[in-house]
């Protein structure tokens, strides 16, 4: 069995696989890791994993993990299953490699546009060369919400609600408009700019906000909100089979 591990900035997700099954997905503070992880291989009989870590783990975790674990650490060098045409590759994040991993691997001989909505919204698009292009990076929708509360003198700091109409009618309503409605008009603008160029083009959402932004897009999208786990899987086994 396989042990599939994203670190994010609070949250961890670690995933399960025989072969190619989901057999169990546990998500958990980062501050727990290490309790957590050896919850994992007390119940399961792990023979390979894999980490990605988009926040830093200290040394001092990273060792402890090691000692009982000794995963493949994604990341620049590591080997993947696509072409990788960025300008700058040392610097794309490893979520991001994951994304594309998990496209080719996915939706084969196609042009993919993989939309994660997170704390940033990024953009990852992957030829159906399996040649990765590259994207962009923008703000998330409670990035957004951060902002207009801290750079402002009275706004005040709401989270995400579905957007029943464009105009706001008070204060609140304004600010979902504004931040909601904004970013669904930005995704179905950016796929539309893509559709100019790629006609064949399939669109993957992931992320923390899937299930609430696909019910708002006017896109015809696939939503995978575990897409950075499947993109991990696939560049473990393309290293074994490769080793």
């Amino acid at each position: 069995m396989y042990l599939i591990i994203d670190v994010g900035n609070t949250r961890v997700k670690a995933a399960v696989y025989e072969q190619d099954s989901l057999v169990e997905l546990v998500v958990f503070k980062k501050s727990k890791i290490i309790s957590e992880l050896k919850k994992i291989i007390s119940k399961f009989s792990i023979s390979h994993s894999i980490i990605s870590s988009v926040a830093s783990i200290s040394r001092e975790k990273k060792e402890k993990i090691d000692d009982f674990l000794k995963p493949m650490y994604l990341n620049s060098s590591t080997e993947v299953p696509f072409k990788n045409k960025y300008k700058t590759p040392k610097t794309l994040g490893v979520d991001r490699i994951a994304l594309a991993s998990a496209a080719v691997s996915t939706y084969k001989n196609k042009n993919v546009l993989v939309i994660d909505a997170g704390t940033c919204i990024t953009y990852e698009f992957v030829t159906m060369n399996k040649e990765y292009l590259g994207g962009a990076i923008s703000p998330g929708i409670q990035m957004r919400y951060k902002a207009l509360h801290t750079f402002t003198a009275k706004l005040p700091l709401l989270t995400s609600e579905k957007v029943e109409t464009v105009i706001g009618k008070d204060t609140n309503t304004s600010i979902h408009s504004g931040v909601v409605n904004g970013v669904c008009r930005e995704i179905d603008g950016v796929i539309e700019q893509y559709k100019d160029d790629y006609q064949d083009l399939t669109v993957v959402l992931t992320g923390g906000d899937t299930y609430f932004l696909a019910k708002q897009l006017k896109s015809v999208i696939f939503a995978h909100p575990n897409f950075v786990l499947e993109g991990l899987h696939t560049i473990l086994n393309y290293n074994l089979a490769n080793d």
